[in-house]
């Protein structure tokens, strides 16, 4: 399983990642994150990376870990209600991890989060990227307006625009 996964990293590409989010797709990303932002309080991060440095694989790092990372490198933990969710797609291993914060954790059970990983995965096991991004987002601002309503002041205090990685 080891070598598996160090080849499925090793060989995959930029371009094949781009390929699957292209332009037009990002787009459509940004503009859900913005629409469904609208209805919450929360702070929703989409990343995109194509594959896990040698770095990474030697130390044995998992999708979840790498995940966490960025949590905190993109500084989805920084906002003011503690509400912010990454949604985070590893292309090489066809992984989804969402990281939320913990004034989420704390409302939202890790199995609903886990049920929209696995929406995710199967929209993209069928070549439905754009989809299942979109879906995701959709799923993941239900959950954030269920436990974060919209409040008076409230701010976008993250990009909404995927990261690609």
């Amino acid at each position: 399983m080891q070598i598996e996964r160090w080849i499925k990293n090793l060989v995959a590409t930029p371009l094949l990642t781009r390929r699957r989010f292209p332009n037009h797709v990002r787009q459509a990303i940004e503009k859900a994150v913005a629409t469904v932002e609208s209805r919450h309080a929360g702070e929703i991060r989409f990343v995109i990376e194509t594959a896990l440095d040698f770095s990474h694989l030697r130390a044995g790092c998992t999708p979840r870990e790498r995940a966490v990372d960025l949590f905190g490198a993109l500084g989805v933990w920084d906002t003011a209600d503690n509400n912010g969710v990454l949604i985070y797609v590893l292309m090489a291993e066809h992984d989804v991890e969402i990281i939320a914060d913990r004034g989420i954790a704390a409302k939202v059970d890790a199995a609903e989060w886990q049920t929209l990983c696995c929406v995710m995965e199967s929209h993209f096991r069928d070549g439905r990227f754009r989809e299942g991004a979109l879906a995701g987002i959709e799923g993941v601002g239900d959950l954030l307006a269920r436990h974060f309503p919209n409040a008076p002041g409230d701010r976008n205090e993250q990009p909404n625009r995927p990261v690609l990685l």
